[in-house]
């Protein structure tokens, strides 16, 4: 896979109200970036943009012929009147047997195969949601707040099976999310956004070594540090420090 290149001129929607603008970035091959922003920031508009899912913008998206893109978006999505295996065979037909079992196993729903979404709890259906996002084998895997609304014991429980998952098969991940903790846990970047249009205020590499807990030492020592230097970061009032790498 190549690397991922993103140039956004404008986003304009119907109302021509402009939502990113003279944004720019790439990602490598295997690279987790996390993508953080006050509300409105075109965060979610963003994705869609790179997925393909609107094509209604000014720039271009660089993208290796044929990749095979993921997409976990903020509400699991699962089709509520097929079983969790129906759901996940929608995605990947061979998914049947020891194999299936085995991948159920590894989220943590073993036994699960033959519910159907109303009969699992949020965090479960968070769970199917992740699998089946990794189930298609992404190259690119783009997650929109995945995890958002959930208690702190289970988020902690997908982001540690986030970790498990993308580590097996290192596709290149953009995670959008408002928890700075939690951006400066998983990614290897981090792109702060100002609000709309938006831009990129801070390009952020990652430099504490893996595994990172969300209230490890190391993050919360660095997300102090990056409160204390840029107390409007997360208000996204940076853009005197674009594209700045630390």
């Amino acid at each position: 896979m190549n690397t991922l290149t993103v140039r956004i001129a404008a986003k304009r929607y119907p109302n021509g109200r402009c939502a990113i603008e003279e944004l720019s970035f790439t990602a490598r091959p295997g690279e987790f970036v996390a993508i953080v922003g006050p509300s409105g920031a075109g965060k979610t508009t963003l994705l869609k943009i790179i997925s393909a899912l609107d094509r209604d913008f000014e720039g271009d998206v660089q993208l290796a012929p044929q990749t095979r893109v993921g997409f976990m978006f903020q509400e699991p999505r699962l089709m509520p009147w097929l079983t969790v295996a129906q759901n996940l065979a929608l995605v990947d037909p061979g998914a049947n047997g020891a194999r299936l079992a085995q991948a159920l196993e590894r989220v943590g729903l073993k036994d699960c195969a033959a519910l159907f979404p109303n009969q699992l709890s949020g965090g479960m259906q968070r769970r199917v949601a992740l699998l089946r996002a990794f189930m298609v084998a992404p190259q690119l895997l783009l997650m929109d707040e995945p995890f958002q609304s959930l208690d702190l014991p289970t988020a902690d429980q997908l982001r540690a099976q986030l970790r498990t998952l993308w580590q097996d098969s290192r596709p290149t991940v953009l995670f959008v999310t408002h928890n700075l903790h939690e951006a400066l846990s998983l990614a290897d970047r981090v792109l702060f956004l100002t609000p709309g249009p938006s831009r990129i205020a801070l390009d952020y590499a990652m430099e504490a070594p893996r595994p990172r807990g969300l209230d490890s030492p190391a993050v919360q020592r660095l997300a102090q540090q990056l409160l204390s230097e840029h107390p409007d970061l997360l208000r996204g009032r940076l853009a005197a420090c674009t594209h700045a790498m630390v």
